[in-house]
């Protein structure tokens, strides 16, 4: 780490620790050639994706964090500012613009092929996340047992019937909403993109305009639509819309059970929101089947 500041300059500056997660660690430093942090990763693989995407929105002019200088494990990388446009919305910014910016970002995004070397996101990928998800921490918190086989092939084949229609190998973030995205001179700039994907880009424009964790004003939402070019496919964007809002209506269960973080299902609430609406199209018929079938409506939501 220290060979690695003091080939970039930062020798001398002094390391502002900040929260960071279970993927990554991130410093800030002050005192060197210019903004920057440092970013600690837990292994060589992540660090190189990471970079492989970093590398990627450079050449199509997207804008991202530079990468100053790289190590093994760690990477220091511009430093965009502390301000995401989560905060920016949560310090009661006007959200029509910021959502719009977004989605002009997202346009750019995916208007290019992905880079080589990307995993797939597709339907058996998807299928198996919101599967897994679903049934090993929703299913038993609700039920009080783990669900049979006959259920466990019931909501993988209901999956596959949903998604397999919407197959696509364009850029997929995975995780394109507020917290990762932060408002530049150069437009809205993408952070966190280490872990996108090959599959269909529309899965991020959910992310973005049918949020887990933020309700999202319909002129906002009018306006991210505008400005990412128009109506897109509701097909698809309902079969992508249901498998993640089921997907992290689970995941906040699984941060309660397996991690304590008992906050998170505050969200809860919108994610089956967003679930019904998105059942309510004919191209989720298969998943709305088998929630008819295993899932009243009266449990449709965080456990008890």
């Amino acid at each position: 780490m220290t060979e690695l500041l003091l080939r970039a300059g930062f020798g001398t500056a002094r390391a502002e620790s900040l929260p960071g997660d279970a993927s990554k660690r991130y410093a800030r430093l002050h005192g060197g050639p210019r903004p920057a942090l440092l970013m600690e990763t837990p292994g060589q693989d992540y660090l190189d994706a990471f970079l492989r995407v970093a590398r990627h929105l450079d050449a199509i002019g997207v804008p991202a964090p530079a990468v100053l200088a790289e190590g093994p494990g760690a990477a220091l990388v511009e430093d965009l500012g502390p301000q995401s446009m989560a905060d920016a919305l949560d310090a009661g910014a006007d959200p029509v613009p910021l959502y719009a910016a977004a989605a002009r970002t997202l346009a750019k995004l995916h208007a290019d092929p992905p880079p080589g070397g990307l995993p797939a996101w597709d339907a058996p990928r998807m299928t198996e996340a919101a599967t897994a998800t679903f049934l090993d921490w929703w299913w038993p918190a609700v039920f009080g047992a783990p669900p049979d086989d006959a259920a466990r092939a019931g909501l993988r084949a209901a999956l596959l019937e949903m998604l397999t229609p919407f197959a696509a190998e364009g850029f997929v973030h995975r995780d394109f909403f507020p917290a990762n995205l932060v408002p530049t001179a150069r437009g809205m700039a993408v952070i966190d993109f280490q872990d996108a994907a090959r599959g269909h880009p529309l899965y991020d424009l959910v992310s973005l305009i049918e949020d887990a964790r933020r309700d999202v004003p319909e002129a906002a939402r009018e306006a991210a639509l505008r400005a990412y070019g128009g109506a897109p496919d509701a097909a698809a964007m309902a079969a992508l819309g249901a498998q993640r809002h089921l997907r992290v209506a689970a995941l906040w269960v699984r941060l309660d059970r397996r991690d304590g973080k008992g906050h998170y299902l505050a969200h809860g609430p919108r994610c089956w929101a967003h679930l019904a609406r998105a059942l309510e199209h004919p191209a989720t018929s298969p998943l709305r089947r088998f929630l008819d079938a295993h899932v009243p409506p009266r449990l449709r939501g965080n456990p008890a």
